[in-house]
């Protein structure tokens, strides 16, 4: 019988391997517009989703007495989402995954604006290392002026702006419910995309792009059901296997073999989030909220 702690790896193990495919499906469907995809994403993502709202709750599952933070929670996932569809498509693999470690740098930030949280040194040199890290990961789009080289960055940016909103909207809105608004927002948006023209895919592709949405809206549940299980300074680590993924896979399937300095990138952005992660842990576990000084 395995502990609640070693149930959480295997969740977490699990959300890493399907999210890694779930990229790997959105750069296969480059053929595709970004509309076109955000709507499969969106609209086979519920089905994972469904199954976990109450049952006596499923003719009023829409009711929220906070709609305005709903609301800017979906958008803000939605330009995060557009930017990372994009990113995977144009970009090697492990350029987009190394960049978007770059999440808990920005959350750092705006923590301090949005959550009034106070951050010390050693965070602050986390952060700094972190975006040193970002810099040579994305020097030849710099020097290039290659816009897609910001992208992942602009994910990143959606996702801290998404991750507070979640920490402020899930002390009273049950998971299910931020997830259900969300991913019924993409779909929406998707579906406005129409007039722009779409593809009929043949049944092939439509198993693949159906497969985008049932493997994002599977690997987000797992990712929470690893935080609800075990501690997350535990699991959290181990979605950096997704760099591992995406390196194997980018060389298997497009022959992308990562530069030097994106290895040494990336390796200086987990440094980073890790600081930045087991600093938050430990002032979790040893200062009360109000008084963290880091």
């Amino acid at each position: 019988m395995l502990t609640k702690n070693q149930l959480g790896l295997l969740y977490m193990f699990l959300s890493v391997c399907t999210f890694s495919i779930m990229d790997l499906l959105v750069k296969w469907s480059g053929d595709y517009p970004t509309g076109q995809v955000l709507f499969f994403r969106g609209f086979f993502g519920l089905l994972p989703t469904y199954f976990l709202i109450p049952r006596d709750q499923l003719r009023t599952f829409y009711k929220t007495k906070r709609p305005t933070e709903h609301i800017f929670r979906c958008v803000m996932g939605l330009i995060a989402l557009v930017a990372i569809v994009i990113a995977l498509r144009e970009l090697p693999l492990a350029v987009v995954v190394s960049l978007s470690y770059a999440a808990p740098l920005f959350i750092t930030i705006l923590s301090i604006f949005l959550l009034s949280e106070k951050v010390g040194i050693f965070r602050w040199a986390a952060v700094i290392l972190g975006f040193i890290g970002v810099i040579v990961i994305s020097e030849p789009g710099f020097l290039e002026m290659n816009f897609l080289y910001f992208l992942p960055i602009i994910f990143c940016i959606g996702m801290a702006f998404v991750t507070i909103k979640i920490r402020k909207l899930s002390t009273t809105e049950p998971i299910w419910l931020i997830s259900i608004f969300f991913t019924i927002t993409i779909s929406i948006a998707g579906l406005a995309t129409i007039p722009l023209g779409w593809i009929m895919p043949n049944f092939k592709d439509f198993i693949l792009l159906a497969l985008i949405g049932v493997t994002g809206g599977a690997a987000n549940l797992l990712l929470t059901q690893s935080y609800k299980l075990s501690e997350v300074s535990l699991v959290t680590p181990l979605k950096y296997l997704s760099l591992v993924f995406a390196i194997f896979f980018g060389y298997m399937m497009w022959n992308e073999i990562p530069t030097f300095k994106t290895l040494i990138g990336a390796s200086l952005v987990i440094i980073s989030s890790l600081v930045i992660f087991r600093r938050e842990i430990y002032y979790k576990q040893k200062i009360p909220s109000n008084i963290r000084h880091d």
